[in-house]
């Protein structure tokens, strides 16, 4: 379905467009005001050049990494437009929301607008996160490439500033004041990609200093001694650095700073940006090793976007105004890319072990071929309906499938390596594919190539001949019953299913947060909170079959009183025998019995060596570069 989004008349446009062009020679003055940040509400005043007639404003829509239309106009409010000291009308556009329409007084060259956001997530009463999209204002149907805007920022007093914009007037993250900042023009595109983090508790570590261009990461937290990150992490993240280079051949940025929140308040988060990224953990999150593992891949992950998804962007993702819509199709490169190298990253900048790797591969392998949702949708349109598979209910969302292109992703081009290495007796890999692919140009600022599915194959023949495009095909646009598991056993690995989940499982289990849960997917076939809420089912697994359903909780299992021990106990016992597994279930307001006929007793997903073969996956996850040296650090021993 097409939407219509213009709603003044063409010849209305073809005045308005050329002035707004002519005036945006002066840059917009936009000051942020986070100082009631505490209160949750932003404020902002915005001084937009203009010359005198109808005049089309705009907020951001499509917001560039969350792949659907997430900017928050209905948030924005307060809105008042003035010039001389005089307010001036506006109407709102009747199509396309996000539009302020003003008419500008003759002899007028500038107009103020003044606007407060609501903001109810990343904040705290200790720090803030500024996505630019809350408070921006500029002028509509023009390319955001073009628009010229000087930002400030305004913070509460004595707290940090963590970002990649460069500050005019001498603000030192290692001496923070708070109060108001000035940073250097830039272009609405590029303030749209460059966030901020503010807190009391803020700290500024410089990693890998010997590499150039800079790199830093700034933390916020709500606690003082969560801000100080451990010197085993930062060894850790030093590495990443210098690993990245090895591996990508390249740098699209002029600094780099990971932005990294930690707070049970504040909320999780992961979005890329070219010169920065924005992370939030919960609150000791990377406190310790065993809090570690989960969040493992989420600072390579998104730091790797800086050239997989921000430099190389696909053609029909990348739009020119934050009001055309992205189209996903080539997302298992964009995040499937990412995905994989993340993870791979990880292991080799000892964010994570090698074992750790395998035994998350298996988890994440397993997911995908129990996913029922294959037998119907591909996974191009996982990666097609991105933007109305995001921030879904959990209920039965293997049957649907959901952002699935990640994970798709990530065994897609284990594949395409492992077979590179097959293909070439291990003498090449597919990082001589990234030295093609993600250093085209060489070194650079910020930018953005696009790319599209038949530079894919051409470069990836550059590297070793084979018929990619059926590869691809028969990977990401059929319907496949089941996960491609090639790279896997490519690498000198299987899966297989056990009765004991993996180290790994155990040590994430043990630290708890927001990955917990009980597993028992792959026996009884559902997901179940902590409380015995039944979270997802799966398709025509046991739990199906006795009809289950999600939203039922779980009250008591073979007579004994829920818990996950009681439910694995049960499971346990069934083994072998004929008995069912008597459940008690609360659904709504009803109480009703269930009898599981299941005997195959637990199993989770690893992976085990097969005798004989290449070991590529051992390979693949080795250090490119020398490892710094971490200090000595108590590793979490979980049975």
């Amino acid at each position: 379905m097409i939407v219509r989004r213009t709603l003044v008349p063409l010849a209305i446009l073809a005045m308005v467009s050329p002035t707004l062009i002519q005036a945006q020679k002066t840059p917009i003055q936009i000051t942020a005001d986070l100082s009631e940040a505490p209160r949750k509400i932003y404020h902002a005043e915005v001084d937009i050049p203009v010359q005198p007639g109808p005049v089309s404003l705009t907020t951001p829509k499509w917001i560039p990494g969350n792949h659907r239309p997430t900017g928050p106009v209905d948030q924005i409010t307060g809105v008042v437009f003035t010039a001389n000291g005089k307010v001036l009308p506006w109407r709102r556009d009747d199509q396309d929301l996000y539009e302020f329409h003003v008419t500008v007084p003759a002899g007028v060259t500038t107009i103020h607008a003044h606007l407060d956001c609501i903001v109810t997530a990343r904040l705290s009463a200790k720090l803030a996160v500024l996505e630019w999209e809350k408070l921006l204002l500029y002028p509509a149907k023009t390319p955001v490439k073009d628009i010229a805007i000087q930002p400030s920022v305004k913070v509460p007093t004595g707290w940090g500033i963590g970002t990649a914009l460069t500050p005019t007037d001498g603000y030192d993250p290692q001496h923070p004041k708070g109060g108001l900042t000035h940073f250097a023009a830039t272009t609405v595109e590029q303030l749209e990609d460059s966030p901020i983090i503010t807190g009391e508790y803020f700290h500024e570590f410089a990693l890998a200093p010997e590499v150039t261009p800079k790199h830093y990461i700034d933390v916020v937290a709500d606690s003082p001694e969560d801000s100080q990150l451990r010197p085993a992490l930062l060894s850790q993240l030093s590495n990443l650095v210098r690993e990245t280079g090895a591996a990508y051949n390249s740098r699209h940025y002029n600094v780099y700073h990971f932005l990294l929140t930690l707070s049970d308040v504040a909320g999780g988060e992961g979005l890329e940006h070219g010169q920065s990224s924005d992370n939030g953990v919960g609150e000791k999150g990377f406190s310790d090793a065993a809090h570690q593992l989960a969040e493992s891949d989420l600072l390579s992950h998104e730091f790797t976007h800086s050239w997989n998804g921000k430099y190389r962007r696909p053609f029909n993702l990348y739009q020119d105004d934050f009001a055309k819509m992205q189209e996903g199709s080539l997302l298992w490169v964009y995040e499937g890319m990412t995905q994989y190298l993340g993870n791979v990253l990880a292991a080799r900048s000892g964010l994570k072990s090698q074992e750790q790797y395998r035994d998350m591969l298996a988890a994440s392998a397993a997911n995908l071929d129990y996913k029922p949702g294959r037998e119907w949708r591909s996974t191009e349109d996982t990666a097609i309906a991105a933007s109305i598979l995001r921030g879904g209910n959990p209920a039965w969302s293997n049957w649907k499938r959901g952002q699935d292109y990640y994970q798709e992703g990530e065994l897609f081009w284990l594949d395409a390596d492992t077979l590179i290495r097959k293909l070439t007796d291990n003498k090449k890999s597919l990082t001589d594919f990234l030295h093609i692919f993600l250093a085209k140009g060489g070194n650079t600022g910020p930018l953005i190539v696009t790319y599209n599915r038949d530079e894919l194959i051409a470069d990836l023949n550059q590297v070793a001949k084979y018929d990619w495009a059926t590869f691809m095909h028969d990977r990401v646009d059929a319907v496949t019953p089941h996960a491609d598991l090639a790279g896997i056993e490519q690498g000198g690995y299987k899966l297989v299913y056990t009765d004991k989940p993996t180290k790994s499982a155990r040590t994430i289990a043990s630290a708890g947060g927001r990955r917990g849960g009980i597993d028992v997917w792959y026996s009884i076939g559902i997901r179940v909170t902590g409380d015995g809420t039944v979270s997802d089912v799966r398709w025509d697994g046991p739990a199906d079959k006795t009809k289950l359903y999600p939203g039922q909780k779980i009250i008591a299992v073979n007579g004994n009183i829920f818990s996950g021990d009681a439910l694995k106990a049960a499971i346990k016992q069934a083994k072998g025998n004929t008995e069912p597994i008597h459940l008690i279930l609360q659904g709504d307001t009803f109480v009703t019995t269930a009898d599981l006929d299941y005997h195959d007793g637990e199993r989770y997903p690893s992976l085990v060596r097969v005798d004989g073969t290449p070991d590529y996956l051992d390979d693949i996850t080795k250090p490119l570069t020398i490892p710094e040296k971490a200090s000595a650090e108590k590793k979490d021993a979980v049975d």
